[in-house]
């Protein structure tokens, strides 16, 4: 690496880090009591608002070292088994009325709502100047994105956006590695989700009403949405609805597959120019399509050239491969596989707990986006090297008869090689896998963090920022949901986020705010 190059990598460094990390590292800011954080030494008392599934896991990481007072859910069957972890908590389930209620006794709050109680919740606890955890995708739309990163300022709490793959290795050694130039420059990036749950079923019409459960407040389970009769569909799939969910998988998955991609070429940087959706099967007026490819085009960022990201939710069939790679070759790397190299990093709530079980996990994520498990080869592998539609550089769909694709996961297409990672960043290697094999990690130039949760929980103490913080998480989630406008408008959306509106679709334009029910407006 001649001198040249390696002060360009570290100009670049310089310049990513800089006011992010303390001089001292993490923990070595002095207490912020003065503006409402609490001591290092105190615990914070936690409030958490969604009990289904996600809100526990991330709450319960936290409890280990902190409080947990409050709990509120609109569904006491969903929250049941949270009573029970937490009896001595109080219970609520208008987190309006918690706060209130509360407010002196609540430092944080953790949100883990479907998509479209995001904003309402998180906005009205800084309002209340708590310090939130908000799961990912953050938003629905770019409006509230932005307005949850002014609150966060104006309010000057600590924040932390759900994308737990942030705060993994594997995650950060892909930044450095093509931060080294071990790829090249990278001009082409391929993101998907293997065959599992994207959007709706092409639901035409209204669902059918159904009596409404006593153990279920229903208007307040809608929040912002429009009132509409109840139906147990829209509880069970809130993710495929247009008006609950964001993009199907778009906002769920492929925020964490995605993630690598975002830090590593700095995609937060500079705002794609352009977003379209390629193709989509399924689409339906109630519900996200069942399959998409979206592309986004993005401008040149310092010294990174421009750069097309390809999205592919629920991609099915076969597809072609990256040139060199041999005969039941992998395409990605097994969960965890840096523990190897000593670079083993602890999972978050949620992950698998260990190598060996984040490479189970991972081959069995890849017969739901392969081939059938028995058929065609093992799950998550390429069962087919050099069918049809497998030669040639690149990746995407292919002939008939070529290699399925496996899991989820991304491909860095670089001009000197290929690099590869898997679900939210857990894995990642170079290909073909000769090539990684007897490759050399890079020095590690990004901080590391021992649990995503507790990075957030040191903030709140006063502590460096969280690493997804909301002026980290926003820009990324800003033009990542772009593409759930592009899945209900056709054609290519050209975007200018200075004046937040594209250039050439009006019909664009309105999705790039929520509708909010009277009575549930949002204001700084």
């Amino acid at each position: 690496m001649d001198g040249n190059k390696v002060t360009r990598r570290y100009f670049f460094f310089g310049s990513l880090m800089a006011g992010a990390v303390p001089a001292g590292g993490f923990g070595s800011v002095p207490s912020l009591s003065f503006l409402g954080y609490k001591s290092v030494l105190d615990k914070l008392n936690l409030a958490a608002i969604g009990l289904g599934i996600r809100g526990p896991q991330i709450l319960r990481e936290a409890a280990v070292t902190e409080n947990v007072v409050a709990l509120c859910d609109v569904n006491d069957v969903m929250a049941a088994p949270a009573y029970k972890a937490w009896p001595e908590a109080k219970r609520y389930k208008d987190f309006r009325k918690m706060l209130d209620a509360e407010d002196k006794n609540i430092d944080a709050v953790m949100i883990a709502t479907p998509d479209h109680g995001h904003t309402p919740a998180a906005l009205l606890a800084m309002q209340h100047g708590k310090h939130v955890y908000c799961e990912k995708p953050l938003t629905r739309t770019v409006w509230e994105a932005r307005l949850l990163r002014e609150a966060a300022h104006k309010y000057k709490v600590a924040t932390q956006m759900g994308n737990q793959g942030y705060s993994h290795e594997g995650t950060r050694v892909a930044a450095e590695i093509l931060w080294s130039g071990e790829i090249g420059s990278v001009r082409e990036v391929h993101a998907w989700t293997g065959r599992i749950y994207a959007g709706g079923d092409g639901v035409q019409s209204q669902p059918p009403e159904e009596p409404i459960p006593e153990t279920l407040d229903w208007d307040l389970w809608l929040n912002t949405a429009a009132m509409r009769p109840y139906n147990s569909a829209m509880i069970r799939q809130w993710r495929a609805y247009l008006d609950f969910g964001t993009g199907g998988s778009l906002g769920d998955w492929i925020v964490h597959v995605l993630g690598p991609a975002n830090l590593a070429l700095r995609l937060d940087q500079a705002p794609p120019i352009s977003v379209e959706c390629v193709t989509a099967e399924g689409r339906s007026q109630w519900t996200w399509p069942v399959s998409a490819h979206l592309r986004y085009e993005f401008p040149a960022r310092g010294a990174m050239p421009p750069v097309t990201v390809n999205v592919y939710q629920n991609m099915r069939g076969d597809v072609k491969y990256p040139e060199g790679m041999e005969e039941g070759e992998p395409l990605l790397p097994p969960m965890n596989n840096l523990a190897e190299r000593g670079r083993y990093a602890p999972p978050q709530p949620g992950m698998p707990q260990g190598a060996g079980r984040g490479a189970a996990l991972a081959g069995r994520m890849g017969s739901m986006g392969g081939a059938p498990a028995g058929a065609q080869g093992a799950p998550g592998r390429m069962p087919q090297a050099g069918a049809p539609g497998a030669a040639g550089r690149g990746f995407g769909p292919g002939a008939a008869g070529g290699p399925r694709v496996p899991g989820n996961g991304a491909l860095f297409v670089g001009d000197k090689g290929y690099m590869a990672t898997s679900s939210r960043g857990e894995g990642v290697w170079l290909l073909p896998a000769s090539r990684w094999k007897e490759y050399t990690l890079p020095p590690q130039l990004l901080p590391r963090s021992v649990s995503h949760t507790m990075d957030w929980v040191r903030a709140c103490k006063g502590g460096a920022p969280a690493c997804s913080n909301f002026d980290i998480a926003v820009p990324y989630i800003e033009w990542l949901i772009l593409g759930a406008v592009a899945l209900r408008v056709p054609g290519k959306l050209m975007w200018d986020a200075k004046r937040m509106r594209f250039t050439n679709s009006e019909e664009a334009n309105q999705y790039l705010r929520p509708y909010i029910r009277k009575g549930w407006e949002l204001k700084l």
